[in-house]
């Protein structure tokens, strides 16, 4: 079972490129309401955040904020720093436990990511050319970039915590999935538990401490999440219930007016 599919699958990931090249001196204030990809070659890089120490990156890196937040990027006035960037939309303004799961910013090191090398080399080649397509290749390489980031995250372990975590976690991981999967059944903690094979106290206590949240919590913010993905594709409410296991249209509006602070209506003539 392909453990990120569901991600891909209830959340719509694109990306678009939006610079490249020699970054010296400041940049204007980056501030869409989108997560931001950079990726570093060479030089040095200052990362400019309200409220935020500044952050320095002296080798080659990906910095990725999955979530939008307001920075700034400096490369000297001299040599300037080799970077492309991107912006990023996967399921922005939803809840997205994977997004939400990532801290703030993501930063890895090249040399810790050698399975990337081939598609960063790419994404490079194309960034540096002027050939017909250019921009819809990039968009789509740091797409795939993306992805691969993700993926090495799960399987190197690179988090601390998180439902990358919990996935790469031989037991918890069974019940992430069935939740991914199926969040229209009735899962009970006991059933959650027994699937993971554990006790439901061991279970409860576990969950917590690998993913961050209880095990409902993250099973209701999947629930919503999916909801808002098929409240954006103009599905009925009557529709989603069933969908994502409420009893009616009723029910879900309560618990998504509790956990967002609007109800669906509002919520999608918001966006």
């Amino acid at each position: 079972m392909d453990r990120l599919a569901p991600f891909f699958e209830r959340f719509s990931l694109s990306t678009r490129m939006f610079y490249s090249g020699q970054q010296c001196g400041t940049s204007p204030a980056l501030d869409e309401p989108a997560g931001y990809l950079h990726v570093l070659r060479r030089g040095t890089l200052t990362v400019i955040r309200p409220n935020a120490r500044p952050l320095v990156l002296d080798t080659p890196s990906i910095l990725f904020f999955p979530r939008p937040q307001q920075h700034r990027v400096h490369g000297p006035e001299a040599e300037g720093a080799d970077l492309v960037c991107a912006t990023v939309q996967f399921g922005v303004g939803m809840l997205n436990p994977l997004t939400a799961s990532l801290p703030e910013p993501f930063v890895v090191p090249l040399n810790d990511l050698p399975e990337l090398a081939p598609a960063l080399e790419l994404l490079f080649s194309e960034a540096n050319s002027q050939s017909p397509g250019r921009q819809t290749a990039l968009d789509h390489l740091f797409e795939y970039v993306l992805v691969l980031l993700i993926r090495s995250a799960l399987n190197r372990r690179l988090l601390d915590s998180g439902v990358l975590l919990g996935l790469a976690d031989e037991r918890l991981g069974k019940a992430i999935e069935l939740m991914h999967q199926h969040p229209e059944a009735p899962w009970s903690l006991e059933e959650l538990a027994r699937r993971a094979g554990m006790s439901r106290a061991r279970f409860a206590a576990r969950f917590r401490q690998v993913v961050g949240v209880t095990p409902f919590d993250y099973l209701t913010d999947w629930r919503l999440g999916v909801a808002q993905t098929m409240l954006r594709k103009g599905s009925s409410l009557k529709l989603i219930a069933a969908a994502v296991g409420y009893a009616n249209a009723t029910a879900l509006t309560r618990v998504f007016t509790h956990r967002l602070g609007m109800p669906p209506s509002e919520w999608l003539a918001q966006k």
